[in-house]
Order: C-alpha cells, then sequence, then structure tokens
C-alpha cells in the first residue's frame, strides 16, 4: 500500500493547535483542523510514524469516505460504495462500532447493523464468498454519524494511544498521558529544560516531559493493530521504528523532579519511568507541597488534587493557597497548572499570564500558565 491515504487523529479538546504541530513535524500535508481531530494525508509510512511518533493523538484512522445519510437505505448504499476489499482480506475479522449525534439515523445498535451488513455485501461480491470466519487479523471499522453525515474510519492502531506501555499501574486520579503531552508541549520543554511536578502520582507529567525532551517517540515500545494488516508491509513498521530510535537525544540536560506526599506514588512514578527508559533523568522524593521549592530557571507542571465532595474541595482550596506561597516568580521560573476549580486563581493568589480550555477526562478544566 503505497499510494496516499487520509487519515485522521482525534485529540483532546483544546490541543489541536499542538496535535496539528506534530503532525506537520512528521510529514503530514493537506491538514484540515476541526473540533477535537484533525484529518490530513500520508502514505503507510505515515501511517506508521504517526501511530509511533505523535504524543497527543488518541489514536490514527484511515478516513475511507463522508457522505449523507439521512435513511438507512443512504447508509447502506454509501458504505457499500467503499473499497474494503483494499484493507480486510477474506479472513479477517471486521467488527462496528460508532456514534451518532443530531442525526435522524439515531439508533447506534441499527447503523451498526447496515454498516456490517453493508461491507459483508461488498466483500462477498468481490470475494466470490458467503461466508466469512473472521478469524484472522482485526480490522476495526468505526463509523461517526453528525448532523446527518456519515464518515467511515478503519482504526489502525487498536488500543488507544495514551497507552505508552510504561503505565501499567495509576494511582486514583492520573492524568490522560496525552494530555499531559499536550501541556508539556503548551509548556515549551525543551532539552536542556528542568521539570517540576511536586504532585507527581504515577509520574505521567515528568515520564511524557523526558520523553519529549530526549525525543523518545511515545509508542515505540508497544505495537498497533493495523501490524497484522496484510496491506501494509511489515518493513514500513521496522522502518519507522528505526527512524525513531535513530532520532532519540541521549546528550539532552533534561531534569525531571517529582514530589508527592505518598510513598506508594513515589515507588510508583520510579517504577513507570524506569519501563519509559528515562529513570535516571528523575529524582523523585516523598514530600508535602509546603516543602517544595521551585528551583532557578526551572517549569513547574502539575494536575494538583481536586475534591469531588465539599471537605475534600476545602482541602484542595488550602493546597492551592500553598502554591501559591511556594511556586516561583523569579525569571526564568514558569508554572502550568490544570485544574477543574472555577476560582483557582483567587486561591492561588495570582491571576494567570494565560488560560487555556482543556477536558481532562469529561471534566472542563483551565490550564493556568505563569511565566
Amino acid at each position: 500500500m503505497n499510494d496516499t491515504i487520509r487519515l485522521c487523529c482525534p485529540c483532546h479538546f483544546g490541543l489541536e493547535s499542538v496535535l496539528k504541530y506534530e503532525i506537520t513535524k512528521i510529514g503530514g500535508t493537506d491538514l484540515k483542523v476541526s473540533d477535537g481531530k484533525i484529518s490530513f494525508t500520508g502514505d503507510a509510512n505515515i501511517l506508521a510514524r504517526a501511530n509511533i511518533c505523535l504524543s497527543t493523538a488518541e489514536r490514527v484512522l484511515i478516513e475511507l469516505m463522508e457522505f449523507k445519510a439521512t435513511t438507512f437505505e443512504e447508509l447502506f448504499q454509501g458504505v457499500k460504495a467503499i473499497e474494503f476489499e483494499r484493507y480486510i482480506n477474506p479472513q479477517d475479522a471486521f467488527p462496528v462500532k460508532g456514534y451518532s449525534l443530531n442525526s435522524a439515523l439515531h439508533s447506534v445498535p441499527d447503523c451498526q447493523s447496515i454498516i456490517k451488513k453493508a461491507v459483508v455485501e461488498r466483500l462477498k461480491s468481490k470475494y466470490g464468498i458467503n461466508w466469512f470466519e473472521e478469524t484472522g487479523a482485526t480490522v476495526q471499522i468505526k463509523f461517526s454519524i453528525l448532523k446527518d453525515v456519515a464518515t467511515i474510519y478503519l482504526d489502525t492502531s487498536g488500543v488507544g494511544l495514551h497507552k505508552r506501555g510504561y503505565r501499567k499501574n495509576s494511582n486514583t486520579a492520573p492524568i490522560k498521558e496525552t494530555l499531559a503531552a499536550g501541556i508539556v508541549d503548551l509548556a515549551r520543554v525543551r532539552s536542556d529544560s528542568i521539570v517540576c511536578d511536586p504532585f507527581c502520582g504515577s509520574g505521567t507529567i515528568l515520564i511524557e516531559a523526558g520523553l519529549k525532551a530526549l525525543k523518545i517517540a511515545p509508542c515505540i515500545n508497544r505495537r498497533f493493530a493495523a501490524e497484522k494488516w496484510n496491506n501494509i508491509d511489515s518493513k514500513v513498521w521496522q522502518e519507522e521504528r528505526s527512524r525513531a530510535i535513530d532520532n532519540v537525544d541521549r546528550s539532552a540536560q533534561f531534569q525531571g523532579i517529582g514530589f508527592d506526599i505518598d510513598d506508594n506514588a513515589v515507588a510508583l512514578t520510579l517504577d513507570n519511568a524506569r519501563k519509559a527508559g528515562i529513570k535516571s533523568r528523575l529524582k523523585i522524593e516523598q514530600a508535602d507541597i509546603s516543602k517544595f521549592r521551585q528551583p532557578d530557571n526551572s517549569i513547574v507542571i502539575c494536575n494538583p488534587p481536586y475534591g469531588e465532595r465539599l471537605l475534600e474541595i476545602r482541602e484542595a482550596e488550602n493546597i492551592y493557597k500553598q502554591m501559591g506561597r511556594v511556586f516561583g516568580t523569579a525569571e526564568g521560573q514558569s508554572d502550568y497548572i490544570i485544574s477543574p476549580h472555577e476560582e483557582f486563581e483567587k486561591f492561588f493568589g495570582r491571576n494567570a499570564n494565560k488560560r487555556r480550555k482543556l477536558y481532562n477526562g469529561m471534566i472542563k478544566c483551565q490550564l493556568f500558565m505563569y511565566f
């Protein structure tokens, strides 16, 4: 498969500009940015490179077709016209999942079965067989129907790209790796940055900062669904992994400094950092926020605790006050804090230089930027 492919990467709302820069950097062309996703053009190498190297994409999809569908007949015919035989072999499994919003075709199970039936009819006519065992590789079909426009995709990633492989365990309120990577990018972490996280939890922010600084591709150590597909040469994946390994900058002077009040979190961060290959770059200690002192010329990036019950919220507000006292205001210091608390700045004691709306899972947050 050497011809050009239309690809699409969903991302966290608010990280579109970061992902756009990443896609351009890996060689994607003809970018189209919309809320929570970016579509672009590339070949098989770009497809593999996107999976291995993009730090803020949730997954890499092949965008097959977009068409209007207000009836099941229109949906059936639109799907049946797609050249699925380019990607799906007679023995492959091809499950269907997706969603529908603000559309005449609102029943997702009905849409799933219509799409499945259309694909089966298409492949029956192409392969001259009546029965599909679906025992081979999985080619996941995804659909979205938004305001009566259906878009059909194939998922090349499999497990979401936030699953880098280094975080087998996490503490109770982890930040997603893709979101942490986006914040690291917005904080302009460089190869010689000193990055501090006084609430390091399972170490996600510090690890993503380290990967960025050392130019280690975030998903270099994991596998993807499309690696089992017959139509993408295995050499493509080998080439792109070699390219990613060659790109690593071991001369980077990056340092990560982390604290957490919980001993288990300290051990967890070190274990995850070891799996990510950057343990030697981190210094992690058990300490309370009141003991924190921000080093000169350093960047604080953190996801401080926030409560859901009244008592926890009061405790979180006290932590914000302490943060305001101990976080630096000296030349060369900057702070990037993600919080859902509407009045964070009031408790922190300073207004942010800049704010950006982000979502941590389903929780609407702000990234408060001080520099």
